[in-house]
């Protein structure tokens, strides 16, 4: 039965093994494990954070990133203003994007889940307050996440994705990283 590497990428590094676009190189994967022959399955922004699928399976890595299959991906959203009911109505409708409208999505608002210290920290801001949201979908246009929360009014400040299909986050620390085998695709 084919293995998957389920990794909680910390903020500000690329989801990839390399970096040879810059100088100095930013982190990557790498730095958190060795996985020869494994790739990612979908991409997570470099200043996102949260659940990284890894596997050597293409067909995997394409059902897993590809959203014609249509696996939800849920993401925990931290977002300057509070999230009322009519931005969730807009969210779960379908948003309209430069590059088209978003299929509709799952969206609601959260209390402030419990999760580790972000480096550098969210910059706080007394007189304009923030909120979070859980928000899913069956995309992954570039930036997706934060171009629908801008397109409704509320500007994310932080982004989690905990997770993709039935896999989830849980207790991973930050560069934490566990193996599973196949059973998280629904």
């Amino acid at each position: 039965m084919p293995s998957i590497i389920l990794l909680n990428k910390p903020f500000r590094v690329l989801s990839q093994f390399t970096d040879r676009d810059s100088q100095p190189p930013r982190t990557t994967l790498a730095n958190f494990l060795s996985a020869p022959d494994y790739r990612v399955a979908g991409r997570l922004d470099y200043d996102s954070e949260g659940l990284v699928i890894l596997t050597r399976d293409g067909k995997l890595q394409q059902r897993i990133a590809n959203p014609k299959f249509k696996l939800w991906k849920t993401y925990w959203v931290q977002v300057e203003g509070t999230p009322d009911p009519e931005a969730l109505r807009a969210l779960a409708g379908g948003v309209v994007l430069k590059d088209g409208v978003t299929r509709p999505a799952k969206a609601r608002a959260i209390s402030p889940p419990r999760l580790w210290p972000r480096e550098p920290p969210v910059r706080y801001r007394a007189k304009i307050p923030d909120g979070w949201l859980e928000l899913s979908i069956q995309e992954g246009r570039n930036r997706q996440v934060r171009r629908m929360t801008a397109a409704v009014g509320l500007p994310t400040l932080r982004l989690v994705r905990v997770s993709v299909g039935n896999w989830h986050i849980r207790d991973l620390p930050p560069g934490g990283h566990r193996k599973e085998t196949l059973g998280g695709v629904t």
